[in-house]
């Protein structure tokens, strides 16, 4: 009696499959091997990539760029800091295609001078004032059901892991991006969402980004952004720009603070 399954025996001699090559065995398939995604790598997605703008951003991002048919979670400390600024490049793109931006709750009234600034007219922006979490996460998952905007944005900062995951399979059937603002504090809750990031603003008015989960390597480090608020890049002078260095320039200097207690403490304020 032969021991192994009949697959990994020699075919018999009148067989004719005897006359054809056969790959070894425990290999793989190359058709198959090329449809499996290892984790040190980024996972080829399954739909369209809306280009976020930033190229060190796309270049983290798998497929790079915003995800379709799928939800992007962005975690800040504070909500209406970066939210703008970090899309306002996509977002300009789905207006040129001459499709809506949906925003759901918000929580400060956007600003449309600034919002045009940056490319959004209310022609093609559309506000969806839901005051509490059940209406926002109502809203939410019908507008992503009836795929009626280019780009969906929503802040859902109470939503429950079970909320995300049927809003995330309620996305497969939206062409565009939808993106999830929410605290940084969720970061240590689970999520069904494909695309999780935080974002932030640093000294010099760029954003820093930092991808907590993609389909793809650890990310590590953090992407830094330029980008100053819209406007202000054709009035603020060249130190102003890069507030930081002012700011070093005004350190106080511990040689020069004196041997008194008052002052001693001072020098190791600074020295701190």
């Amino acid at each position: 009696m032969n021991p192994l399954p009949l697959w990994a025996t020699d075919a018999e001699p009148s067989s004719p499959a005897s006359s054809s090559p056969r790959a070894p065995v425990g290999s793989v398939p190359a058709h198959l091997e090329a449809a499996v995604w290892k984790a040190n790598e980024f996972g080829t997605p399954l739909t369209a990539v809306l280009k976020s703008g930033w190229s060190s951003l796309d270049a983290e991002l798998p497929g790079g760029g915003w995800p379709c048919r799928s939800l992007t979670e962005v975690l800040q400390p504070q909500p209406s800091v970066c939210e703008w600024r970090l899309l306002g490049p996509a977002l300009r793109s789905v207006v040129a295609a001459g499709q809506h931006v949906v925003v759901v709750g918000p929580p400060k009234r956007p600003h449309m001078p600034g919002l045009r600034h940056a490319g959004l007219d209310e022609k093609h922006f559309v506000w969806v004032q839901a005051e509490t979490p059940a209406e926002r996460l109502w809203v939410t998952e019908q507008l992503v059901k009836s795929n009626a905007a280019g780009a969906l944005l929503a802040w859902l900062p109470q939503a429950r892991a079970e909320q995300i995951r049927r809003l995330q399979v309620c996305a497969q059937a939206c062409d565009g991006p939808a993106f999830l603002f929410r605290p940084d504090t969720a970061r240590h809750e689970a999520s069904a969402a494909p695309l999780r990031l935080t974002a932030t603003f640093g000294l010099d008015w760029e954003l820093l980004v930092h991808v907590l989960k993609r389909k793809g390597p650890r990310h590590e480090g953090v992407i830094r952004l330029e980008s100053v608020p819209g406007g202000l890049e054709t009035v603020l002078t060249p130190r102003l720009k890069r507030p930081s260095r002012l700011i070093s320039h005004r350190e106080v200097r511990p040689d020069v603070l004196g041997s008194t207690p008052a002052r001693q403490a001072l020098r190791r304020r600074v020295a701190a």
